[in-house]
C-alpha cells in the first residue's frame, strides 16, 4: 500500500445503523460488587468524603473490597498504543518508546498487589521527534515536555492518599516531563523505571542514520530499493528507545544518576526478562521508601544534580539535557545549573563511552549497558573523585554504598560476560577508562561557542565532530559564506539538491526564527543527519537558534541566543556574508562570529559593528503553522529565565511580569 492510499469509504447506513439488533438489550441495573468495604468510623466521622467514595469506585472496577485498605501507590507512564494477544499492535502508539510500556506496568503492579498495596495507573503518552522531523508537529515537541509534566503531577494528586509514585517512560520529552513531576513530590517516595532500548538489527542501519535516507537518495548516493528495504528494517524489538545515545538514552542515564532510578536499570533491553525484572523490583524499593519515611525531597539534591551532568558528560549526553537537566532541578526546588556550571563540568569530566554518535566505532547502546552501564562509568568517575558519593539512591543506599556492591556483584560479571559472547565485543572497549579514551582521541562532550553571533552563548558537541575536519592540534576552524533560512524546508530542500541553489562544500547554513519564539525551538534533525551520512556533509556547518536532536553530530551549532526573533545578530546575516566557526576540542572553547560581506573581511570586533548598524532582516516572523499553544509556552518559557534556565514556567517570575505588565497598563 503506497502512503497516500486512503482507507475505504462507508455508507451513511453503515455509520447511522447498527446492524445488530442484539445491542438493544441494553442492561439498567446489576447487583454490585459483593463484600464490604474496610471503612471505619474514623474514617466517616474525619476524613473527606472522597476517601471512601474513591474506594467505592475501587470496589467496582473489580478490585476485591477486603484488599482496599492497603498503602496505594501511583503509577504514571507515557505508555502508547493498543497491544493485543502476543503483542500483536491493535493501535498503534507514537513510537516504540511507548508500545511495550504496560508490560512494565504490569509487572510492577503485579507486586504491589502481592504486598497488599493497591497501585493505580495514569498515562499522558508521548510524541516522537522522529516522526515529527521536518513537520508542524516538531513545534509541539519541547513544549509537551512542561505540558505532560503538568499532566502527570494532576494525575498523581488526584489520588490524594497516595504514598507514593512509580514513574515509567522512555523517550526524548516524556521522560523529562516524568522526572520534572517525580522531582516535584517532593514529600513523597517516588522511583524512576526507565523504558529501555530497542534492539538493532542483526544487519542494516540504525535508527540515527535510518533518518538520512531522503537525503541520501535525492543526492543519488541510495537506491529507491535500498531505501525501501533498509527503512524498514531498523527496529528488531517493538519496545524502546533508539539505538543511539541520544536525547532518550541520556534521560535514562540522568534518571539514574539523580539516584531515581535503580543501579543498572538505564538503557535496559524492552520487553525482556531484564528489563521486567527492573521493574519488579522497582516496585519494591517504592514500598520500602515508603515505609521508612524516605522521600524524594532526600534523594533529589544539589549532589544529585552535579552526579547526574558528571555522568551527561562521561556518556557523551544530548544538548538537550541542557534544557531538561536545569527543568528537573527547578522542579525539585534547586538551583539550576547554568551555562557556566556545564562549561566546568565538562572541561573536568572525559568522555568515556564509545556509543553512536560520538564514536569512535559507534557501539549501539545496548552495548553499553551489557558493559555495566551507569555504574560502570560511575566506577571511573569515583577513581577521579567527581561524584558526590554520599547522595542517596532509590536503592535505599548511598552511591558510595552502591558503588562498591556493583564492582563485585553478579550482575556485573554476568553481563560483560554475555557481551563478549554475544557480540564478540570487549566491555572495556566500551566503557572505556580514562587513559585508553586519550589514546583513542575521545575528547569531552559539549562546548558552549560565543561570538557576536551568540552573545548569550550557544552549544556544540564538539566530541561528534568529523575528525577529517579537524586540525592536528585538536582544533575545528571554519571559514564560509553563509547560506541563509528562514525555514527548515527551504534549507532541507537546498542540502537534498532539490533547488536552483543547492548547499555545496564550504557552505555555512543559517537557519534562523526556529527558537522558541518562532517554532517552538524546534529540533532540527532532519538537517544534521543527512550533514552526518552525505558524503559531502562534513565540509558544511550549521548555526541556529534551532536546537539538535541528541543524535546530532557535526559542526553544528545551535541554541544560538538570542534568537533572531528576539534581536539576536542571526536575524540580520544575508547570504554570502562571511562566518567563522572556531571549537578547540581539547581546552572546550569556541567562538562563531561575523567575519566579513561584500565589503571585505573584518575581524570580530569590526564584525560586531558592521551588524550592529545593520537592520534586522524583513522576512523575521513566527513559522505560520506555530499553535497558539506553543506561542504561549514561548512566552511563559521566556519569563521564566528562557532556553539557559532549561524553559521552565517559574511561577513567581511569571506572576511578577504579569504584575508589573498591569501596573504598567493602569489595570490595578
Amino acid at each position: 500500500m503506497s502512503p497516500s492510499a486512503t482507507a475505504r469509504d462507508f455508507s451513511a447506513d453503515e455509520i447511522l445503523e447498527t446492524g445488530d439488533p442484539a445491542c438493544f438489550d441494553v442492561i439498567t441495573c446489576g447487583p454490585g460488587p459483593e463484600g464490604e468495604l474496610p471503612l471505619t468510623a474514623e474514617m466517616l466521622i474525619h476524613r473527606a468524603s472522597g476517601d471512601a467514595f474513591g474506594m467505592t469506585e475501587d470496589a467496582g472496577m473489580g478490585w476485591d473490597p477486603a484488599a482496599l485498605a492497603g498503602p496505594q501507590f501511583v503509577m504514571l507512564s507515557t505508555m502508547g498504543g493498543i497491544r493485543g494477544a502476543g503483542g500483536r499492535p491493535i493501535a498503534l502508539g507514537h513510537h516504540t518508546g511507548n508500545f511495550e510500556l504496560g508490560l512494565a506496568l504490569e509487572a510492577a503492579a503485579a507486586v504491589f498487589q502481592q504486598a497488599g498495596a493497591v497501585p493505580y495507573a495514569a498515562y499522558c503518552s508521548d510524541p516522537c521527534d522522529g516522526r515529527t522531523q521536518g513537520t508542524p508537529g516538531m513545534f509541539d515537541s519541547l513544549a509537551y515536555r512542561n505540558d505532560a509534566a503538568s499532566v502527570f503531577r494532576r494525575q498523581a494528586r488526584s489520588i490524594p492518599t497516595a504514598k507514593g509514585v512509580l514513574g515509567v517512560a522512555t523517550c526524548d520529552k516524556g521522560l523529562p516531563a516524568l522526572m520534572m513531576a517525580l522531582a516535584s513530590f517532593r514529600k513523597l517516595p517516588c522511583v524512576l523505571v526507565p523504558g529501555g532500548v530497542t534492539l538493532p538489527p542483526s544487519e542494516g542501519e540504525d535508527t540515527g542514520k535510518i533518518q538520512s535516507v531522503g537525503a541520501r537518495f535525492a543526492r543519488g548516493e541510495l537506491s529507491l530499493g535500498d531505501a525501501r528495504r533498509r527503512a524498514c528494517q531498523v527496529c528488531a524489538s517493538p519496545g524502546g528507545g533508539c539505538h543511539f545515545f541520544g536525547t532518550a538514552a541520556s534521560a535514562q542515564v540522568a534518571g539514574e544518576a539523580l539516584g531515581l532510578a535503580l543501579p543498572h536499570s538505564a538503557l535496559a533491553p524492552s520487553g525482556q526478562p531484564i528489563w521486567l525484572d527492573i521493574a519488579r523490583r522497582s516496585a519494591k524499593a517504592l514500598m520500602a521508601l515508603a515505609g521508612r519515611g524516605v522521600s524524594t525531597r532526600r534523594i533529589v539534591t544539589q549532589d544529585a544534580v552535579h552526579n547526574a551532568m558528571v555522568v551527561h558528560a562521561a556518556f557523551g549526553g544530548s544538548t538537550n539535557m541542557i534544557l531538561h537537566i536545569p527543568a528537573i532541578a527547578h522542579a525539585a526546588g534547586l538551583n539550576r545549573p547554568t551555562i557556566d556550571d556545564w562549561t566546568r563540568i565538562n572541561r573536568t569530566v572525559p568522555r568515556l563511552v564509545d556509543a553512536l554518535p560520538n564514536g569512535p566505532v559507534n557501539h549501539p547502546t545496548l552495548r553499553a549497558y551489557l558493559a555495566g552501564g551507569v555504574p560502570e562509568v560511575m566506577l571511573h568517575l569515583r577513581a577521579m573523585g567527581l561524584l558526590r558519593l554520599e547522595a542517596l539512591t532509590v536503592s535505599g543506599r548511598a552511591l558510595g554504598d552502591v558503588l562498591r556492591w556493583w564492582e563485585g556483584s553478579a550482575r556485573r560479571r554476568a553481563l560483560r560476560e554475555r557481551l563478549r559472547r554475544a557480540d564478540g565485543v570487549e566491555p572495556d572497549d566500551v566503557i572505556l577508562s580514562p587513559d585508553r579514551a586519550r589514546q583513542l582521541g575521545v575528547t569531552s562532550t559539549t562546548c558552549f561557542p560565543r561570538g557576536n553571533l551568540a552573545p548569550e552563548g550557544s552549544v556544540i558537541k564538539s566530541t561528534a565532530i568529523d575528525p577529517r575536519v579537524i586540525d592536528a592540534d585538536g582544533v575545528f576552524r571554519k571559514t564560509g559564506r553563509a547560506r541563509v533560512f528562514v525555514r527548515e524546508t527551504d534549507a532541507v530542500a537546498a542540502v537534498k539538491g532539490t533547488t536552483d541553489r543547492p548547499i555545496e562544500p564550504g557552505d555555512v547554513i543559517v537557519l534562523i526564527c526556529r527558537g522558541p519564539l518562532g517554532a517552538g525551538m524546534e529540533e532540527t534533525y532532519q538537517l544534521t543527519s543527512a550533514l552526518r551520512h552525505l558524503s559531502f556533509g562534513h565540509e558544511v556547518a550549521l548555526v541556529t537558534d534551532a536546537r539538535f536532536s541528541g543524535v546530532s553530530t557535526g559542526a553544528c551549532i545551535g541554541m544560538v541566543g538570542p534568537e533572531a526573533l528576539e534581536g539576536g545578530p542571526l536575524g540580520k546575516l544575508r547570504d554570502g556574508d562571511r562566518i567563522r566557526i572556531v571549537v578547540d576540542r581539547n581546552r572546550l572553547e569556541g567562538t562563531v562570529d561575523f567575519v566579513g560581506d561584500g565589503g571585505g573581511d573584518c575581524t570580530p570586533e569590526e564584525g560586531a559593528r558592521r551588524l550592529a548598524a545593520r537592520q534586522p532582516r524583513g522576512d523575521l516572523a513566527p513559522d505560520p503553522l506555530l499553535p497558539e499553544e506553543t506561542r504561549l509556552w514561548a512566552e511563559l518559557q521566556r519569563a521564566g529565565g528562557g532556553v539557559w534556565g532549561g524553559c521552565v514556567f517559574d511561577v513567581d517570575a511569571i506572576s511578577k511580569l504579569i504584575r508589573a505588565g498591569r501596573k504598567a497598563m493602569g489595570d490595578r
